[in-house]
This record gives structure tokens, sequence and C-alpha cells, in this order.
């Protein structure tokens, strides 16, 4: 009998042993599937090893929601299943919790209740009626802030003027520094009332998103394509406000993201659960109902590799008057009662002086003056560039301290403790075009 016990115990544990070693192939053929298709490679096989046991993971908590069978959403195996939930959470998020806070609070004049005028209808959907730009990718900086808000400015836009424009997520990112922090998270209204202060915004064409913060484009701030006049606050924890309010247009709204089924969703109805600590910015586009259940139709800003085409449904009338992972609490957006500025004047040739000029585009660099007065001009190939001394060389306007013993410009600046020192190749005698960027951390 003991013999007996011992080699069904011997089987049973290689058996088990078999499986576990079959289940592994099978994660691991699986990883490779994923990385083809998601154009995934890492620095090497140790990093790779450690995101297969990342990925198995998340598979593992994947496979064990969507086989509960009660869930009214699904997940799925998407462009994030390589981040440990810490990693996610530390890239794709950027609402600023303390500006937030500060907002909750306030009941100034931009807080009052949409006004929509007759029934509101049983459902919407603002990508129907054009006024919804194609989903767009954050990357790993915290501006969803900035898609948020430019996502609202985008749907009134063409609401009031007939025209649909991607606009400038990277000139908020960038000039937005009153109370935003570019990648380092934000606030909409914040985003709002710089648009209004500068009387406009840039395109995405002209402007684009670059995924990490630059200085100001002075220049660019100065093509102001598309205006608003205000913005409006819904009162908070209001769903019928809010309803009315996404009635009318597209709505920016403050939400829960940091949760692991939010990282993961694939499709269906998100229910949570998810907290109401609001991290994450996205756009209200609509509403609707599916086998009697209401939802939101919400725009993300993580690519159209997750969720459904980077759009998620989301309950609505859940009871909750925060709403689901809190997206009655912090809803905002723009108003428009003024046409947009004309377009402005094609550019011409950049003038040096009387005489010599430049072409579009470029700037005019002095290499021989006397007294102030310059007597020989050549052109940068860069727009609002910086000359430097020696005459030969010329540097972008965000790489604007000149090395030409190395040949290359610097930007420089604090960050803590650290100094940040970020190199570009400089433009040769002839002011060419520009080499391979190199960055660096010094302690």
């Amino acid at each position: 009998m003991n013999i007996l016990f011992a080699l069904l115990h011997t089987l049973f544990f290689s058996c088990l042993s078999l499986y576990s070693s079959f289940a592994s192939s099978n994660i691991s053929q699986l990883f490779e599937t994923w990385c083809i298709q998601h154009g995934k490679t890492y620095a090497s096989q140790q990093d790779k090893l450690y995101r297969l046991r990342v990925f198995q993971d998340n598979y593992e908590f994947v496979t064990t929601h969507n086989n509960q069978g009660n869930s009214s959403y699904t997940l799925s195996l998407n462009g994030f299943a390589d981040l440990t939930h810490h990693e996610f959470k530390a890239s794709r998020l950027g609402l600023s919790a303390a500006s937030a806070s500060v907002n909750l609070d306030h009941d100034g004049p931009n807080l009052r209740m949409p006004d929509f005028v007759g029934d509101v209808p049983d459902s919407i959907d603002w990508r129907e009626k054009g006024a919804v730009t194609q989903v767009k990718d954050q990357g790993g900086c915290g501006a969803c802030w900035s898609f948020s808000a430019t996502g609202a400015i985008e749907g009134i836009n063409k609401i009031f003027s007939g025209s649909l424009v991607s606009l400038s997520e990277q000139e908020l990112v960038d000039c937005d520094k009153s109370y935003n922090n570019g990648c380092e998270g934000g606030l909409m209204d914040y985003a709002f009332q710089f648009v209004i202060n500068n009387n406009g915004i840039d395109t995405e064409e002209d402007y684009a998103y670059l995924g990490r913060e630059r200085s100001c484009n002075k220049a660019k701030l100065r093509r102001r394509v598309v205006t608003i006049d205000g913005y409006t606050d819904v009162p908070q924890n209001n769903e019928k406000a809010l309803l009315e309010a996404v009635a009318n247009q597209p709505v920016s709204v403050g939400i829960c993201g940091s949760e692991r089924a939010f990282q993961l969703y694939s499709k269906g109805i998100f229910t949570g659960p998810c907290s109401t600590s609001l991290d994450h910015a996205v756009l209200i586009v609509g509403y609707g109902s599916e086998n009697g259940v209401d939802y939101w139709i919400v725009k993300n800003s993580w690519g159209k590799n997750w969720g459904m085409s980077g759009y998620m449904h989301m309950l609505r009338n859940s009871g909750n008057s925060r709403g689901v992972c809190g997206i009655n609490m912090l809803a905002s957006y723009p108003k428009k009662t003024s046409p947009n500025p004309p377009p402005p004047s094609p550019p011409g040739p950049t003038r040096c002086d009387l005489f010599t000029r430049c072409g579009e585009g470029e700037t005019c660099c002095c290499t021989h003056h006397i007294f102030g007065i310059c007597f020989t001009w050549k052109c940068c190939e860069l727009d609002s560039a910086v000359c430097c001394k020696d005459g030969r060389h010329c540097c972008p306007h965000d790489y604007p301290v000149c090395d030409t013993t190395r040949d290359i410009c610097l930007k420089h600046h604090s960050n803590g403790t650290r100094m940040e020192i970020v190199a570009k190749k400089s433009s040769s005698g002839k002011f060419g075009s520009w080499s391979s960027l190199l960055e660096g951390w010094i302690l």
C-alpha cells in the first residue's frame, strides 16, 4: 500500500511538473507573439526575461477576471501588458491631484449649470457628428490633462465653426507654466485659461507632440488658430448637470485611472472597482445605453491599442453621486462665442536688412559687423535660431547655449539637486541641418 501511494505521489507531481512546463512554454510563445504584434524589443535577455514574468502575472490577472463570467467588461493583454502596475501608474496618468483638490472646493463664477434647451436626448455620440479628432497617445509623459483640454476645445470649435482642427498638446506642455507642470501633471481649467489669455492655440500639425517637455516656442505661441471665450465647471457630483453638458458638447473630466483593471481594459461597460481619488484626465464624447445599462463614451489618450480603439464605455447612473472612478467630481468645458482669427498670411522671406533676405523659416545671422552695424549676413536653416558669436554656427531656440569648441548646442536647467544637460550637434559653418540628439544627466 505504501509503495502504491509513493508511486501515485510521484506520478502526480511529475504530471504537475509537466503541466507547469507546458503552461510556461505556452506563455513564452504567447509573449513572443505579443512582442511582434506590439513591436516590443528589449535591451538585454535579462530584461526580456523580467518582462516575460511581468507579462505572465498580467496574463493570470486577465484570465482570472475574464473567467469569472459575471463582469460587464473584459480585459486583454494590450500594449501595457509588459508593465507592472506601479510602472503603468508612474507613466500614464497626470491629473494634478493638488490642483484638482483646490478646484473641487471653489464656487467662483465658472461654476454653474449647463445651458441646455429642450429635452436631453437618450443618447449622443459626438464622433458621429464629426466633433472628435483621432485618438492620440500621450506616451510616457503625464500630460493627460492637455489631451483632455484640447479635445474639449476641438469639440466646441467644430460645433461653433463647423471645422474640426486637431490642436497642439505640445504648446500646453511647453508653455502653460502658470499652474500646470507639463509632463508632471496639470489641470484642464488652467489649460482653458491659458488659451484664453494667449488669445488662442496653435494646431497639432504646426506644433507637434513629442512626448516630452521643451522650451516654449514663442513663435508658434503667436500662431493662434482656434480661440475660446471662457469655460464652465459642472457642479460637483451632479450627474444630471454632467449629462446636460455632454448633450451640448464634449466635456473634460477627471477620473481615477490607476486601477489595474483600467490598465488592461479591453471592451464592455467598465464598472470598477476603482476609487474616487482623481489622477487621470479624459474626455466624455457621448453617452448611451446597452441592454438597459447606461454608460458614458470616454475618449482616452493612450493610443488606439488600448480599450475599444482608444475608447471606453464607463457605467453611468451607478447610484453613487461621485460616479464610477469619480467621473462626476471634476468636469468642465470651454465656451466659444466669437469666431476664430483669420488664417495667418503665408510666411515669406526673412528680411535681414534693406538689401539682404533669408528664406522662409530661416534666421538671419550676422557674420561681420563694425560698431553694431552688420555688413555680412548668413542664413541659418532654423526658425527663431540663436546665432553663435563665432559667426559660423547657430543653435535652435530651445538649445540656446553655443559650445563652438565641441560643435554642440546646450540647454541647461536645474531639476532638484540635478543639473540636466542636453546637447545637440550645432549647425556647420554653412548653417546646415542638424545631426543626432545626445542626452545625459550630471549629478
